[in-house]
C-alpha cells in the first residue's frame, strides 16, 4: 500500500473504545487511544507532541519538529452505537483512521508552500512507518 493523503486504515486488537469517551465527541466517536499511542510514538521519534483533545469526529494532537508542525487526527470508522448497547463493539470489528496534515503558520504554508509539502511527506512516511511496525495493526483500504 503506497501513502495515501486521506491517510491510513487500519484495525487492531492494542485499540478500544472507551466506555463514555465518546462523551467528549459526538455519540460513536473514538479514538482517543489511537491518539494517545500515536502521540508517544511520534515523541520517541523526537517530535515536541501536544495534548490529545477531542474533536466532533475524534481525537487529535499537534506535533512539531522544526519549522514544520502538523496535526494528526484520529477516529473510528462509523459504527451505530445504537447497535451495540450496551456493550462497545469489540475492539478487532473497529476500522481506525488516521491522518496527518500541515499546520505550519499560514505564511510558511503560502510561502514555502514546497518546504511545507515535502514535510508533510516526509512526516506521512514516519507515520505510516510507526503503523506499519507494529505487529498488533493490520493497515487495511479504505472501507
Amino acid at each position: 500500500m503506497s501513502a495515501d493523503p486521506r491517510g491510513y486504515w487500519f484495525r487492531s486488537d492494542l485499540f478500544s473504545a472507551e466506555p463514555g469517551e465518546d462523551e467528549e465527541t459526538n455519540p460513536g466517536r473514538n479514538g482517543r487511544q489511537v491518539a494517545r499511542w500515536l502521540a508517544v510514538k511520534l515523541r520517541e521519534r523526537g517530535y515536541v507532541v501536544e495534548s490529545v483533545v477531542p474533536e466532533d469526529w475524534g481525537w487529535c494532537f499537534g506535533c512539531r519538529r522544526g519549522p514544520d508542525r502538523f496535526l494528526v487526527a484520529c477516529g473510528n470508522v462509523d459504527f451505530d452505537p445504537r447497535n451495540v448497547a450496551p456493550e462497545l463493539p469489540a475492539p478487532t470489528v473497529i476500522t481506525w483512521h488516521c491522518f496527518p496534515t500541515a499546520a505550519s503558520p499560514i505564511w510558511r504554508r503560502l510561502l514555502r508552500r514546497h518546504e511545507v509539502a515535502l514535510a508533510l511527506k516526509r512526516f506521512d512516511g514516519e507515520l505510516r512507518a510507526i503503523l506499519g511496525a507494529e505487529a498488533g495493526i493490520v493497515l487495511t483500504e479504505e472501507p
